[in-house]
């Protein structure tokens, strides 16, 4: 019998595939021969002896310690790609969300007071306030070609956009996936001045850390849109803001809210929804349940 510890709540069409049989699983439970987890941050946790794989139902492993499971001979699965689809439909709808000023807009008209007829002069008074761009014939830089970065260059060719992709390390898999009309950069600095809205799609190291700072951001061109639902820590919020208060820069939508950037005008930040949905956690679940068990 396997004991299976479960960090967080993990769908229940993952969880069903470990026969109950062979497996006892629970989120309080002694001596686990591997832990499933989703967000909770392993860092700090003392590692249990009969420990021998963790699995993570999602595709960034920050919140876990690799290098110290490695040296303890343990494992670490994720689920890549299994959240691609929701991820991709969210980054489509924070272009419009920043295209359209629909946040802004929709602020507006919440706090519209006074008969109807009050509020039907003051919205077409205010409505000049939130005009916004299309997509059509704009171009989108995605940094990142993995599973959800194709996604996205092929949902925004399907949008009449013209796109621009730049991954050093891209698979011969992901590029048969790719449209043919996505066009290379030759540099994440080639991509960043050529992009009206930009989107990245990396894991956060060393390397990526403020891939988008000051001197990046002063050379996209005026109005340009930033969108990260990968990590918070590839884009320098600080550097965003002074492009955005001093008008360089048209917006900033992403998935990671601070004190910094929650009440900005020109920002939208959202609780971390990338991959919260029903169809990505159960993905996702499913496929990590499977590689544990096979494991």
């Amino acid at each position: 019998m396997y004991k299976i510890l479960t960090l967080n709540n993990i769908s229940v069409a993952g969880l069903e595939r470990l026969p109950r049989d062979r497996y006892e699983v629970a989120s309080e439970i002694q001596h686990p021969d591997a832990i499933l987890l989703r967000s909770y941050k392993m860092h700090d946790m003392e590692i249990p002896p009969t420990l021998k794989a963790v699995g993570r139902a999602g595709a960034g492993v920050n919140n876990i310690p690799v290098e110290k499971l490695t040296k303890l001979g343990i494992p670490v699965f994720n689920a890549p790609g299994a959240n691609a689809n929701a991820v991709k439909e969210l980054v489509l709808a924070g272009m419009l969300l920043g295209a359209r000023n629909i946040c802004q807009a929709w602020e507006f008209a919440r706090g519209l007071e006074g008969t109807d007829a009050e509020i039907s002069k003051a919205v077409e008074a205010g409505k000049k306030q939130f005009v916004g761009i299309e997509l059509p014939g704009r171009t989108l830089g995605v940094i990142g070609l993995g599973a959800i970065g194709v996604k996205v260059c092929n949902a925004a060719v399907a949008l009449g956009m013209k796109v621009l992709g730049y991954d050093p390390e891209i698979t011969v898999q992901r590029a048969w996936q790719l449209s043919s009309q996505v066009q290379q950069a030759a540099s994440v600095d080639d991509l960043l001045s050529h992009s009206e809205f930009v989107s990245f799609h990396v894991p956060l190291v060393e390397g990526t850390r403020h891939m988008v700072n000051a001197d990046r951001i002063a050379a996209m061109p005026e109005g340009a849109v930033i969108l990260n639902f990968a990590r918070q820590g590839i884009v320098d919020d600080e550097a965003v803001v002074r492009a955005l208060d001093a008008g360089h820069l048209r917006a900033y939508i992403c998935d990671f809210p601070t004190n910094l950037l929650k009440d900005h005008p020109r920002v939208v930040t959202l609780p971390h929804l990338g991959a919260s949905t029903k169809e990505a956690e159960e993905n996702c679940a499913v496929m990590v349940v499977d590689e544990i068990r096979d494991y």
